[in-house]
């Protein structure tokens, strides 16, 4: 797929968050990129990638550069077969991110 396509799928994920979601989301850049820059050792494919400071632990006092959800466009095309599969794993990896920005664990993620 080209990038442009899968950058257009993100762009519709991020609309499609619930607005009490997308509402809250400030200084939060989703950027998609190939692949991550190193495969961390686990199980799996790292199809995305929340970095920053999730908005629980922020304070109002100090600021901080933006934080960033990765999308890693080649991964995620690897586990799908077409394009509705891109689309939903899209959106099943942009929500897990989005949980890690408002602070949610990997453990708290699963259990939803």
């Amino acid at each position: 797929m080209e990038q442009t396509r899968f950058e257009e799928l993100v762009a519709q994920a991020v609309d499609d968050l619930p607005e009490a979601f997308r509402e809250k989301l400030e200084n939060v850049a989703i950027i998609v990129e190939d692949l991550p820059p190193e495969e961390p050792k686990r199980e799996g494919l790292l199809l995305g990638l929340f970095h920053g400071i999730p908005r629980t632990e922020k304070s109002v006092f100090s600021s901080s550069p933006p934080d960033r959800i990765f999308l890693y466009q080649r991964n995620i095309e690897a586990i799908c077969r077409n394009e509705a599969e891109v689309r939903r794993q899209i959106r099943a990896t942009l929500l897990h991110e989005v949980g890690h920005y408002f602070g949610l664990s990997e453990d708290e993620l699963r259990a939803v």
